[in-house]
């Protein structure tokens, strides 16, 4: 039928797995946030949920690092970290092999994408499902970016993935939403784990926002390292949802640069 629903947030685990070093209000205001997203991703009776994330050298590593891959299984399981670190507990994830293989057949007229008929999730899927489905009935298919080993996938490219998904989603019968999940700037597993540019979240966010694509993908992989750490490299997630989208404009509905998250804490969503 048509893709329904866009949104953009982020996935550090330090968002379940440090809650308490939070105040409440400030931990509670990101969770209503969540809350809210998934409250609006059922308001669109999404059949499935297309989650674009940047996975952390679980499934893929540097023997084989495909630019996009996307799931095609009946489930899926996950989290694959220690689930008492994390806070999440380990589950089976129900996926949609059929709508997945007939996504991942649309999405190669434009973009060659590796797909995986096995995938072990990590926290950069399983710490936004654990808020948006809390009770994991809507079915997903995952996908992912390279972020991680570089030549790392172009912003271009990303861009360009999203289009193609969301040419896609247009193309089948189903309602389906797409959230990308990443981080803006953070340093994670660095001895400046913890540091945040707030002013470059925020730039970036105003560029996400207007839809701008000649600003998102004026970064270059130098300019983001210095400025935005290695996890800035996850902008790819959000600059695929704005590809998806076709340009709309966006609303940030939370952003927080807490310190203890590791992370600016986002929460948005785009008209489609």
């Amino acid at each position: 039928m048509a893709l329904v629903f866009a949104g953009i947030c982020s996935h550090a685990p330090g968002i379940v797995n440090r809650a308490e070093r939070v105040e409440a209000g400030r931990r509670q205001a990101l969770y209503d946030a969540y809350a809210r997203m998934g409250r609006a991703i059922r308001d669109k009776s999404a059949d499935v949920l297309l989650v674009v994330g940047a996975e952390h050298f679980g499934n893929f590593f540097m023997d084989n690092m495909p630019a996009f891959a996307m799931g095609m299984a009946d489930y899926y399981e996950g989290p694959i970290e220690d689930e008492e670190w994390l806070k999440i507990k380990r589950r089976r994830v129900a996926g949609n092999r059929d709508l997945s293989r007939r996504l991942i057949a649309g999405v190669m007229d434009e973009v060659d994408v590796a797909y995986c008929e096995e995938w072990k999730l990590d926290h950069a899927i399983m710490v936004p499902l654990h808020f948006l489905t809390p009770d994991y009935r809507l079915p997903i298919v995952p996908a992912n970016i390279n972020c991680q080993g570089p030549p790392l996938t172009p912003l271009h490219r990303a861009y360009r993935f999203g289009e193609a998904l969301r040419r896609a989603a247009d193309a089948v019968p189903e309602r389906i939403a797409i959230v990308g999940t990443g981080g803006i700037s953070h340093w994670p597993a660095t001895p400046n784990s913890g540091k945040i540019n707030e002013a470059w979240d925020r730039d970036f966010l105003a560029r996400w926002v207007r839809g701008d694509q000649a600003a998102m993908l004026s970064y270059s992989d130098t300019e983001t390292y210095r400025d935005a750490g290695q996890g800035g490299f996850e902008i790819r997630t959000f600059i695929a949802v704005a590809g998806a989208a076709r340009g709309g404009n966006g609303e940030i509905w939370h952003y927080d640069a807490i310190g203890p998250f590791a992370v600016g804490c986002t929460v948005g969503v785009v008209s489609l």
